[in-house]
């Protein structure tokens, strides 16, 4: 199960560091989440509240979202 955070991030137009801020997990964590794809669910769930979107958006890339 691949997790879409780099591309739900870059849509938001939220940097690493401005994530981290946000979430409280380190920056480095958070890059090596993006390169992986992969993350706790406690992480996953401050990510999506980062980001305004559900863990469930997480699974479905951006360009494949129906509008």
């Amino acid at each position: 199960m691949f997790l879409y955070i780099k591309a739900y991030r870059l849509r938001a137009k939220i940097s690493v560091p401005k994530m981290s801020e946000m979430t409280g997990i380190p920056i480095r964590t958070i890059e090596a989440l993006e390169k992986r794809g992969d993350c706790l669910v406690s992480n996953a769930l401050k990510i999506a509240q980062a980001l305004g979107i559900t863990l469930n958006d997480l699974l479905v890339s951006p360009a494949d979202e129906k509008t």
